[in-house]
């Protein structure tokens, strides 16, 4: 269990102020001038080091990507942009980081800025986050005053500006170039790559985009070292991690633990354990809604990473775990998720487009009990030829639910089927 010493995020649940005079108390803005004349290399060398992952879901390594901005300047603007877009079903992690510790994404949005030789950063912020991206101003304003960012941020010499731009509430908008298109002006629909945002990104300009908890976590990984942060986790899924419990549960919550505990602990420690008792649990769904569902005996000793999540043909994803106890409809849950997939589709990729609203079809006549066996097989089969077929990861989060639905639950399936032709049968 995590000790309260090592939390990177000690107001996470507000208790405390959120403004600059709270910040500060915490540790926050404390000799940020030296973190930035570091330099770029020492500060990306750091973050590569700690063996931070972004936390937005793909869990590339950060310095990797901070490392692909140009060298050299141009003389010409480049831009980070922060993904506070979070459109991820079951996953508010980043909403509770925008409520009540601005000033530690704006510190990072300042340090991660100065690494890879952005002018200014862009917060694009999920527009039903209202009252989140009135803090986030406030704070951003306290920030300016201070002299904190801005002209010569903290004295350094370094010119940063930080801004918010708020979106229309599109789940697509979370794909890094959907993102960058919504903050130009247009339609959230994804670009192909290459060219990537490193070369061309906002405004043809290089640009990175990173997650909100990962930009966030990063001044504290260079005040405390990058081996402090790597000591938590298995290699290679190193670091603190925000985990978001919801569903059947006794006390659903937000809480930081250590990358790679293991899910009945983190449940049980932090949410009261399953509703019922561990043993009612039926599913999990370990990394939000667009990552394969697991069945219990896989839960039973499963670790909380990037790794063992992939090893079960799962994901980490948001680190969103969603419970399912015994009383839950499998099919019913997947089905409702295929039409929240098919509606959120931006209609750019064929496959994405017709099969999004093909599969959420199929989905509702399984959980009604009024399909034909054979249609379980063309749906995986739809599924497979939808997944890896698309510009974006759209497609693939489509077809996960399913695919892992089917892939340990199918004699649930098969006997609601069953249950509903045989009587036409008898006739």
């Amino acid at each position: 269990m995590l000790a309260d010493k090592d939390r990177v995020f000690t107001n996470l649940y507000g208790l405390k102020d959120w403004g600059l005079a709270g910040a500060r108390a915490r540790g926050d803005w404390d000799g940020t001038k030296d973190l930035i004349l570091k330099g770029r290399d020492a500060v990306i060398d750091e973050v590569k080091k700690s063996g931070l992952r972004g936390r937005g879901g793909a869990g590339f390594p950060t310095g990797l990507k901070m490392s692909f901005m140009p060298k050299q300047s141009d003389g010409k603007p480049s831009f980070l942009v922060v993904n506070a877009d979070e459109s991820e079903p079951g996953t508010c992690k980043d909403r509770e980081i925008m409520r009540h510790e601005p000033h530690k994404l704006i510190e990072g949005c300042l340090i991660a800025g100065s690494a890879i030789g952005a002018t200014a950063t862009y917060i694009y912020i999920r527009g039903e986050f209202y009252r989140e991206a009135e803090t986030l101003e406030a704070a951003i304003a306290e920030a300016y005053a201070a002299g904190l960012i801005g002209r010569n941020a903290c004295g350094s010499g370094y010119d940063h500006d930080v801004y918010v731009h708020r979106g229309a509430g599109a789940y697509i908008a979370g794909e890094e170039t959907g993102l960058i298109e919504s903050l130009e002006g247009k339609k959230a629909q994804p670009r192909l790559k290459p060219p990537f945002p490193a070369a061309v990104g906002l405004y043809g300009r290089p640009t990175t985009v990173n997650n909100v908890e990962t930009i966030a976590v990063i001044p504290t990984i260079l005040r405390r070292g990058s081996a402090w942060f790597a000591g938590f986790g298995r290699p290679n899924n190193t670091g603190t991690k925000l985990y978001c419990i919801s569903g059947h549960v006794e006390r659903p919550c937000n809480v930081e633990e250590s990358m790679s505990i293991p899910l009945k602990e983190l449940i049980e420690k932090h949410a009261g354990g399953v509703r019922g008792g561990w043993d009612n649990l039926l599913a999990i769904i370990p990394g939000g809604s667009s990552v394969p569902m697991l069945p219990k005996s896989i839960c039973d000793t499963l670790l909380m990473d990037f790794d063992a999540l992939r090893d079960v043909k799962s994901g980490l994803g948001t680190a969103a775990v969603i419970v399912m106890d015994k009383t839950t409809d499998l099919v019913a849950q997947i089905a409702r998720l295929a039409r929240f997939y098919a509606h959120e589709s931006c209609g750019q990729c064929t496959p994405c487009r017709e099969g999004t609203g093909w599969m959420w079809r199929v989905m509702e006549r399984l959980a009604a009990g009024k399909s034909q066996l054979t249609e379980i097989d063309m749906l995986l089969d739809v599924a497979s030829q939808i997944e890896g077929h698309t510009i974006c990861a759209h497609g693939d989060a489509s077809a996960w639910p399913i695919q892992g639905l089917v892939r340990h639950f199918r004699p649930m399936i098969e006997k609601r089927q069953l249950a509903y032709t045989r009587p036409a049968a008898a006739e």
